[in-house]
C-alpha cells in the first residue's frame, strides 16, 4: 500500500505532507492525518455518516477551509473522522467548492486514545505541489 501521509519534522506544531494521485485524494489523506494527530484512528469506526460542503477562492483556501470544517464538526458532534470521500470538487464563479461524505464513531476516551488537541488549521508553510499522477499537500496544524 502507498503512502498515505507523513508527520515532517517540525519544532512545535504537526506539520503534515499528505499524498494522492488526484487533488481529492490529497485532501482526504490530509483530513486522515489531521485526525491521526489526534487520536489512533484505527480504532475509529466509520459508523456514522455526516456531510460537508466548503467553498474557497483557491486551492490551499479550499484546503484550509476543508480541514478546518473537519475540525469544527469534530467540535459541534464529540464525532472523530476516520474515512472522508470528496464526491465534487469543481470550480465555481467566485473560486472552487468541494462536497465530501466523511465517517466516523462518537468519540469515546477509554476507545480512543487522546494524543495531542489540534487547535487550528494555519496557512504557514501550506503548499500544494502537483506532478504526473501525484498531488502533495503540506500543512501545519497547531497543537
Amino acid at each position: 500500500m502507498k503512502k498515505r501521509f507523513e508527520f515532517l519534522e517540525h519544532t512545535a506544531d504537526a506539520y503534515i505532507a499528505a499524498y494522492g494521485e488526484s487533488l481529492e485524494e490529497a485532501f482526504e489523506n490530509a483530513a486522515l492525518a489531521t485526525f491521526e494527530v489526534m487520536t489512533d484512528i484505527g480504532k475509529v469506526k466509520p459508523e456514522t455518516g455526516d456531510l460537508v460542503e466548503v467553498e474557497a477562492h483557491d486551492e490551499c483556501a479550499l484546503l484550509y477551509s476543508w480541514l478546518e470544517e473537519l475540525l469544527i464538526k469534530f467540535e459541534t458532534t464529540n464525532n472523530i473522522y476516520c474515512r472522508f470521500k470528496i464526491s465534487n470538487l469543481e470550480e465555481t464563479p467566485a473560486g472552487l467548492k468541494l462536497k465530501a461524505k466523511i465517517w466516523g464513531e462518537p468519540f469515546n476516551p477509554e476507545k480512543h486514545l487522546q494524543k495531542v488537541g489540534v487547535k487550528a488549521v494555519t496557512y504557514h508553510r501550506m503548499e500544494i505541489v502537483r506532478k504526473p499522477m501525484a498531488v502533495t499537500v503540506r500543512f501545519i496544524l497547531d497543537i
